[in-house]
């Protein structure tokens, strides 16, 4: 007597599993025969897809690029780093907070460097603007800042030749200068060879010493001024030029990035005690911190790239449409052979999924292929001159989406010529000639 095992209903769920990824393959596959058998017209139907997922991803490319540069120029500069600027308040008389009452003063530096415990270092910057001269060059309206030593710390700029200004410099206002290699590439005070040091200049007709060369940054890309050139003066002797109406601002480093919002809560407080605020008084200056501006550009530079992506991507639609035009077409010219499946026992399950697999396979094809056309497009933005874009690239997440949204575009507009192919009525399809 022989015992017969009946199969288990795990290896009987196995067995459902295998013959389900085998139909689903099945019909991948002939998703992709028919396919290639309307070479043509499979290729302008998903042209729409092409072109829209290429221009999506060459937008996405130069916009995370160009973020990507900005944010480099700003965290070269620090997160430590905290700028006090002056504020008239708003919707306050002017008799009460005249630009005089705002305008920052020396001896408020002073007192911040002083009572500010979580302050390394801070700088008053004074923009003078003024003539420079060299003995061959002659550039009207530079603006030329008055610094303390301490200014090197406070922005990140070090000097790459030469030596910074000293305190006895500031002490005994001497006429000396910093500058940055495009003052002397434009002045053309390095005709001896030695990089500019040494050489004299003239600022609104007085003669000064160079003594040093700081790196030059891309701070500029964002500003007005077509001139690089930048040149320094000790502040004491920015004091002593200044006349009528100035803007000055402090350029303060905190002890570490930790402590940047503390750093702000002192000079905020020593600032208010300084200027003689009453608690109900408005501020009459802002203190703003870089890592402020670096989370509000990161916000704004999110929404520009979701804003744009949405514009171009409605091209992706357009070509849904396309998808849904031809699938429809293709019922038609498929009636018959719908009709043949139905009658040898196929569901309308099975004829529902093998035309929207068609849909969805012709859509992630064309997703695929703009993926290719938009990272060749990425790589040759990195290639233009002075864009800024060197560091264009299509970010992991933007592959992912575009291959998710090219199959929901198949999805979507694939679903109702595949309804209508399942709903068919197999007698009438079998007439249909």
């Amino acid at each position: 007597m022989t015992n017969a095992k009946a199969p288990s209903r795990k290896g009987a769920k196995g067995e459902g599993r295998g013959l389900t990824i085998f139909f689903f393959l099945k019909a991948i596959g002939m998703a992709l025969s028919q396919i290639w058998a309307n070479k043509t017209r499979s290729f302008l139907t998903a042209l729409g897809i092409i072109v829209g997922v290429a221009s999506v991803t060459a937008v996405i490319a130069a916009l995370t690029g160009l973020k990507a540069k900005v944010l480099s120029e700003f965290e070269s500069v620090g997160a430590a780093r905290l700028y006090v600027f002056p504020n008239r308040p708003d919707n306050v008389p002017r008799a009460k907070f005249p630009w005089e009452k705002c305008r920052l003063k020396v001896s408020e530096a002073q007192a911040i460097m002083d009572q500010c415990p979580s302050i390394k270092g801070i700088s008053p910057i004074v923009d003078l603007p003024m003539s420079v001269e060299s003995d061959t060059e002659l550039i009207d309206g530079m603006t030329v800042n008055g610094i303390w030593p301490a200014w090197h710390d406070a922005v990140g700029r070090k000097v790459m030749r030469g030596r910074p200004f000293s305190q006895i410099d500031i002490d005994t206002a001497r006429q000396v200068a910093l500058v940055n290699e495009a003052a002397v590439t434009e002045l053309k005070i390095d005709a001896d060879g030695n990089g500019g040091l040494g050489e004299h200049i003239l600022l609104g007709g007085r003669r000064f010493l160079v003594i040093g060369v700081v790196e030059t940054t891309q701070a500029r890309m964002l500003g007005m001024n077509s001139s690089e050139a930048e040149i320094f003066i000790p502040f004491s002797v920015a004091e002593k030029l200044l006349d009528g109406w100035y803007f000055m601002q402090f350029a303060a480093i905190a002890t570490s990035p930790e402590t940047a919002e503390e750093a702000k809560a002192e000079v905020e407080y020593v600032m208010r005690r300084q200027r003689g605020l009453q608690p109900d008084d408005p501020d009459t200056f802002r203190v703003a911190a870089l890592d402020q501006y670096i989370n509000q550009f990161k916000s704004l530079a999110s929404g520009v790239t979701a804003i744009a992506g949405g514009i171009v991507g409605i091209s992706l639609l357009v070509g849904g449409i396309g998808i849904m035009n031809i699938m429809l077409v293709s019922v038609s010219e498929r009636t018959r052979e719908i009709g043949l499946r139905k009658a040898v026992g196929a569901t309308s399950a099975a004829i529902l999924l093998q035309f929207l697999l068609e849909a969805v396979t012709l859509t992630v094809l064309g997703g695929i292929a703009g993926l290719v056309i938009g990272k060749l497009m990425a790589v040759s933005l990195t290639f233009i001159p002075g864009a800024n874009l060197e560091q264009a690239d299509v970010p992991a997440w933007a592959v992912i989406l575009s291959i998710v949204f090219s199959a929901g575009v198949g999805v979507a507009f694939g679903m109702f010529p595949a309804y209508k192919a399942s709903r068919l009525d197999p007698i009438e399809a079998l007439r249909h000639e």
